[in-house]
Parts: structure tokens; C-alpha cells; sequence
């Protein structure tokens, strides 16, 4: 009997007992238990404000315990900072970026070390690893200029460079392609195998399935149970983070051919950074009622492709219809208050105000002054009114409408501003990456809304690297590599051994 116990220590890394967690009342974990194991890849599952971050920004050092113990390594653990946490041999991924803007990827991962280390060294280890693990980026680049999956691939590369016991990885693949996951998962695979276990959380299920060893399942900060993820199906484990049934959406129904909501059309638009991508020859039309989805790897154009669109990026070369009107020396403003709408991918500070109440954000995209009386003022009541229906429809875990929105975990922020420009009923929505980073419902949810302002006429153009997504709602699909768009082509007709030549660049006239 004790051989078998002291067996089951030998095999343990990390211990955490009871673990107990408040804020302001709204208990977060409550007596959470998990184990993970050495050479274990384990899942950390639950929607949205079901206290996966809170547990492990605790592993990590961020945060204290209320109450509880843990252990690492068979030794009491309880890390005051991330600091303490690294010396231990636990590094971290975070689905926010810590990363700063002004300074290049390089300086950002160097700063992420807490040893000297020579340069000339670092940068020869960092080609290597990012050759090897496809999370290749532009060394030179400066954040602020990176795209959200380039900087994502640079928190990973930090991360992959401490070479930690216990890796944590919150949401690593939300922005990755299809093949940059699978590099991903090789890699990991790999890792464990030498020895290191990885703490791994991930609203896409079907990689649950496919990598993690044992899914430790919370909801409403209660751990519900642990379960085989390779026994069960994606859609089981989504039923069981969310406690309910999950449904499918469909893509609009074919209908007859509607009118043109936007026509887009360039001969080449150069980057006003020098880390840009610069679009060459793209030419598309989206319709009522139609879904164009574009997908590509992150940095290959999307971002400065969306600026010109929204209006955030003014270029007098190109050529924009909307409702057959020429738009492309149109502000964001002004665009808005003809009928469209826009979702960045970037949730704070670019779709949403930090410091301001999700009713502040909702007035400020406001174009049509809906909140306003015939006087001028605020109507505070009807805007408080729209913001807490947002917040009811699209199930965000908040405190209320006066809540500031930094203080809404990401998933929830992703889910109100989708919410607030979906509930202006746009003639045209244009919406990046809808659902990085939320779980199983909340997705169906935003995909459903999605598909149902289409099918109320709207047009939609729909940016996201989920290809999953892209082939369920998209009717038409496209996809960027280094500025160029491949031939817009119907869902429907598209076989999987397609989509990689898709995603290289095929062109119209030309043939897979």
C-alpha cells in the first residue's frame, strides 16, 4: 500500500487542494481541487467566468488563494509573484498579450527572461525555435505593428525559451491556423514526452480531444469532475462545461440573388509601416443576406485589409461601393451612420474603452444617436436599457451595465462588443476573429447572431482563422496569403483537400 502511494507521489507534479477564491463577494473558484501529473498534458475546461484564469493566475503566482494549499514537485508552493513562480519551473502563455507595444518582438522576449543571457545567442535560439515550431515572426517588427497571431507567437517563443517544468497555456491556438496548431501540438507532444507537463486551456474542443491526457471541468468556479477527453466528443465536453444542451448553427439559407451591400476593389495598397503587408489586386462583393468569410494565416494583409473597409485607414487609390456609393474618403464615423458596423479583433482599447462602463461603450458607437432626446441630452435610462439587453442576450458575466469593461474577463468582453454591433442592425457587419476565446456556448451564440442578422438582409464579412467556423456559417470563403485574396468561392462547393491551396493564394482563373 505505501508502495503504491509513494508511486502515485512520484508521479505528481502539481497538487493544488481546496482552493478557494473571492472578489467582492462573487466566489470565483470555490474548494477547487485538481492534480496534474508529470509528462501530463492537462486540460483546464469551463465556459467563460467559470474561474480557469483565477486558478491558474494562482499557479502562476498572480493571484492568492483566499484559503487552500498547493504543492509543486512534492514541495509546498505558494508563489508570491510570477517571478517566484518561473525560478520553480512554471511559465505561463496568457490569452492577453503582456507584451509592449513600442519595443520590437525581440526586446519583448528578452525582457521575459529573468537570467542575462547573451544576444547574439538569444537570437540564434529564438530563429531556431520559431523555424521549428511554425511561429515564425518578424524579429525586428515592433508590437504595436504585429498582428494579434503574430503576437500571440510571441508569447509562446518566451514562454518555450525558459524551458518550465509546468508550462500553462491559456488559449495558445485561438489565433493559429490549422497548420501552425499542428506544429503546435508536435511540439507539445514532444515536451511532455522529455519530461514537462503543460496546464493547457482551450475553447476549441476538438484539440482537447485530440492532445490532453485527462480535462479537469469547472463550472461557476466548481470543479464538476474529471474526465478522458480522448472518450468523449467535443460537443459531450461542451455540454458539460456549459450544463446544457449545444446547438449547431447553420449558414443563411440560398436564396435568390440579392442586391450589392459593398463592392471592394485595389490594384495595390502599400503599408504605412514598414512591417506591413502590402494588398495587391483584391477584388470582392459581399450581398444581403450573404456571409463572406476570409481566413488566411495572421499577418498575410487581414488587419490593413479591415482598416480600409471601416475607414480607419484612408486611401484614395482604392475603390469602395457601399450601397453603390463611394465611401473610401469616409471615416469610421460616417460610415457608421450609413449602416455599417465593425468588430476588431483587438477587444481592448480598439473595439472597447477600458477605463469606460460597457453603457459608455455602447453610446460610443452610437452613430445614429439612438440614446439621445430631441433636447441633445443622454437618454441614460434607454442606454442603460440597450446595454443590459446586450449584456442579457449574449449571456455576459458582469456585474451590470455601469461595470467598466476592463474588468470583464476576455471571452465576456468578446461577447458584448459582438452583442453591441450586432444589436445596431447594420446594413453591413464587418467582424474579426467573433469568437477568439470564448467557449463552447458563447461561440454558438455569437455564430447564431451572426447568421441571423444575415438572414435578416444584412451583409457580412467575417475575418477569422477558425476554418471550422469559416465553413459552418460562411457562404462564400476567401482567404490573404501576403496580400493577395484567393477567388471567392461557395462553401458548399469546397472540398477539404482544397482549402490548403486556397489558404497558398489561388487566384480566380485559376484551377486547384
Amino acid at each position: 500500500m505505501m508502495n503504491d502511494l509513494s508511486s502515485q507521489s512520484e508521479n505528481i507534479l502539481l497538487q493544488c487542494s481546496a482552493i478557494n477564491k473571492e472578489f467582492s463577494g462573487v466566489k470565483a473558484n470555490s474548494n477547487v481541487s485538481i492534480t496534474v501529473g508529470k509528462s501530463q498534458i492537462h486540460a483546464l475546461l469551463g465556459e467563460n467566468g467559470a474561474g480557469k484564469s483565477t486558478l491558474v493566475k494562482i499557479i502562476y503566482g498572480l493571484l492568492q488563494p483566499d484559503s487552500g494549499t498547493m504543492r509543486f514537485s512534492d514541495a509546498e508552493y505558494a508563489p508570491k509573484s510570477p517571478k517566484d513562480a518561473r525560478e520553480l519551473g512554471v511559465g505561463m502563455v496568457f490569452q492577453h498579450f503582456s507584451l509592449f507595444e513600442p519595443l520590437s518582438a525581440f526586446d519583448n522576449i528578452l525582457l521575459g527572461l529573468d537570467k542575462n543571457i547573451d544576444v547574439k545567442s538569444l537570437r540564434e535560439e529564438v530563429k531556431t525555435l520559431s523555424e521549428s515550431y511554425g511561429l515564425e515572426v518578424n524579429l525586428s517588427s515592433y508590437i504595436g505593428d504585429l498582428s494579434a497571431g503574430e503576437r500571440q507567437r510571441v508569447e509562446i517563443i518566451r514562454a518555450l525559451l525558459q524551458k518550465p517544468k509546468l508550462l500553462i497555456m491559456d488559449e495558445p491556438t485561438s489565433v493559429l491556423t490549422p497548420f501552425e496548431c499542428e506544429k503546435l501540438f508536435k511540439t507539445l507532444k514532444k515536451l511532455a514526452s522529455e519530461g514537462t507537463s503543460i496546464l493547457y486551456i482551450s475553447h476549441k474542443l476538438k484539440e482537447i480531444s485530440f492532445l490532453c491526457d485527462t480535462a479537469s471541468v469547472l463550472r461557476k468556479g466548481e470543479l464538476i469532475g474529471e474526465y478522458d477527453p480522448k472518450k468523449m466528443t467535443a460537443k459531450a465536453l461542451g455540454e458539460l462545461m456549459v450544463g446544457q444542451t449545444l446547438s449547431q448553427p447553420k449558414r443563411p439559407s440560398a436564396t435568390k440573388k440579392k442586391n450589392r451591400v459593398l463592392s471592394v476593389s485595389m490594384a495595390e495598397v502599400k503599408p504605412d509601416t514598414q512591417f506591413g503587408v502590402t494588398l495587391k489586386n483584391i477584388n470582392f462583393d459581399v450581398h444581403q443576406s450573404e456571409i463572406l468569410g476570409l481566413g488566411g494565416v495572421a499577418g498575410n494583409g487581414q488587419e490593413e485589409l479591415m482598416q480600409l473597409i471601416t475607414g480607419e485607414r484612408i486611401d484614395r487609390s482604392i475603390d469602395i461601393k457601399y450601397l453603390d456609393s463611394n465611401i473610401q474618403l469616409l471615416n469610421p464615423h460616417k460610415r457608421r451612420e450609413l449602416g455599417m458596423a465593425f468588430a476588431p479583433e483587438e477587444r481592448l482599447g480598439h473595439s472597447a474603452v477600458g477605463s469606460l462602463s460597457l453603457s459608455e461603450n455602447s453610446l460610443i458607437t452610437d452613430p445614429k444617436k439612438r440614446f439621445q432626446t430631441n433636447l441633445g441630452f443622454i437618454d441614460f435610462d434607454e442606454l442603460r436599457n440597450y446595454t443590459e439587453s446586450v449584456i442579457e442576450k449574449f449571456n455576459v458575466k458582469t456585474t451590470g451595465a455601469q461595470a467598466v469593461a476592463s474588468s470583464l474577463s476576455g471571452g465576456n468582453l468578446q461577447k458584448f462588443v459582438v452583442g453591441r454591433e450586432v444589436g445596431q442592425r447594420p446594413s453591413l457587419l464587418v467582424v474579426n476573429q467573433p469568437t477568439w476565446g470564448v467557449d463552447a456556448l458563447s461561440a454558438a451564440n455569437i455564430r447564431e447572431a451572426i447568421v441571423e442578422i444575415a438572414n435578416s438582409g444584412a451583409a457580412v464579412i467575417l475575418i477569422s482563422q477558425d476554418l471550422d467556423e469559416l465553413l459552418e456559417i460562411s457562404n462564400k470563403v476567401a482567404f490573404l496569403t501576403n496580400g493577395l485574396l484567393s477567388i471567392p468561392t461557395e462553401t458548399k462547393n469546397i472540398k477539404s483537400s482544397e482549402i490548403g491551396a486556397l489558404m497558398g493564394g489561388l487566384r480566380a482563373g485559376e484551377t486547384i
